[in-house]
């Protein structure tokens, strides 16, 4: 692979933004890929894919390099250094590269690569973290397996067409994709593509959604006719599923604190077809208080510390603190104990994070059921899905039912 000097400029223009300013990465990079506009496929794909690469390997490069944050432009340079030389890619005579020292940077690496933390480029916090919940052999797993890069996986939209009828529409377009068993609406693309560009999205033949998230409308068992509350439903990925498998027919009700993101539902819901959603944004305590046993289903899809989804964000590697997972644990108990409420009798109830600790997951459940109002439920089954297992986001569900 030859280097091109405005390609690895945008690069290193995007990490400054990242690493410095605490920007997201997927917002960084949509920027980046606005700035010449005759970047082909390849130079786009170079582009988004290094600046991630880099970000996904932030602690072990920088070690390499021998820099510290806060990286100043010579830093990031010589970050890009080790990740072109782990590569394979040689180097141009740029005044960048002077004097990278290849064969110390392949030594060092097969040294630090014996170090967990430093193979995996996770902080200690989380290391020790993951370890203490999961067991070092279970961690060691599954933290290797959330550093790859995440499938493309699409959601096939029922009420618009079917998956069979979907891979033909894609494969006339040159985008090969193949079916996933046991994920009924699900095509996985054999290579990346920008699926967003084709008529077929434009149409709401299909939602781009990972595997495992597909599951979780699965688990909630819902049927045409019911009302189903979607109480943490954000820009609707599962509240769109949940109106598919409901045929359209029955009442989904989406809530969420942020109405900007109950916008971009309406928007998805009038592409994908669907009629059945209704949004209402959270501003008081009054808008949960009147859907009280009124539900047949509630699915509380609960902000988290995301751990399970770090293979599309890399970047929440280095943004998440333990104290944020603290208190997000407490905002979790408090979320089940208002929102179980909604569920009237016989009805039922989905709790679901996208994250891999127990202490998220199960004990949030256990200490749920204990509780005042827990007592009325009774526990069905839980899901725990690993990405070293499944290939796909760590998630977790639990169904529980009002007796």
């Amino acid at each position: 692979m030859r280097l091109h000097r405005n390609l690895c400029f945008a690069v290193i223009d995007g990490l400054m933004l990242v690493f410095n300013e605490g920007q997201y990465a997927d917002k960084v990079i949509q920027q980046l890929l606005k700035r010449d506009k005759r970047w082909g496929a390849r130079d786009r794909a170079f582009v988004a894919e290094t600046t991630y690469d880099i970000v996904r390997w932030k602690r072990l490069y920088a070690e390499i390099a021998e820099v510290k944050e806060p990286f100043d432009r010579d830093n990031i340079w010589r970050m890009f250094a080790v990740w072109a030389t782990l590569k394979g890619i040689k180097l141009p005579d740029w005044s960048y590269f002077e004097n990278t020292p290849t064969r110390k940077i392949k030594g060092k690496f097969d040294e630090l690569s014996k170090i967990r933390k430093y193979r995996e480029s996770i902080p200690d916090w989380m290391d020790e973290m993951g370890e203490k919940e999961l067991g070092a052999e279970l961690w060691t797993k599954e933290i290797s397996a959330l550093n790859q890069q995440a499938d493309v996986i699409l959601r096939v939209n029922t009420l618009q067409t079917t998956k069979e009828k979907l891979q033909a529409e894609l494969f006339d377009l040159d985008i090969e994709t193949e079916f996933l068993p046991n994920y009924p609406d699900a095509l996985k693309l054999k290579e990346r593509a920008n699926v967003f560009q084709t008529e077929a999205f434009k149409n709401g033949h299909f939602e781009v959604q990972d595997a495992s998230s597909q599951l979780v409308a699965e688990f909630l068992n819902v049927e045409p006719g019911m009302r189903v509350v979607d109480t943490c439903a954000g820009a609707g990925g599962k509240a769109l599923h949940i109106a598919t498998l409901m045929q359209n027919k029955g009442q989904v009700i989406a809530l969420d604190i942020y109405g900007n993101k109950l916008n971009e539902l309406k928007r998805r819901a009038k592409r994908n077809g669907v009629f059945n959603v209704e949004t209402r944004a959270i501003e008081s305590t009054k808008v949960i208080k009147k859907l009280y046993d009124k539900a047949d289903r509630v699915l509380i899809d609960a902000p988290c510390s995301g751990l399970g989804v770090l293979r599309r964000n890399p970047d929440a590697k280095w943004k998440l603190q333990p104290e944020f997972i603290e208190n997000i644990k407490k905002t979790q108990q408090e979320i089940l104990q208002q929102y179980a409420r909604i569920v009237k009798s016989g009805g039922q109830l989905v709790y679901a994070t996208c994250s891999i600790l127990p202490s998220e997951n199960q004990e949030q459940v256990k200490e749920f059921l204990k509780s005042e109002i827990g007592k009325d439920f009774t526990f069905v089954k839980d899901s725990k899905v690993l990405s070293h297992t499944s290939g796909f986001d760590g998630f977790y569900m639990a169904l529980i039912q009002k007796n």
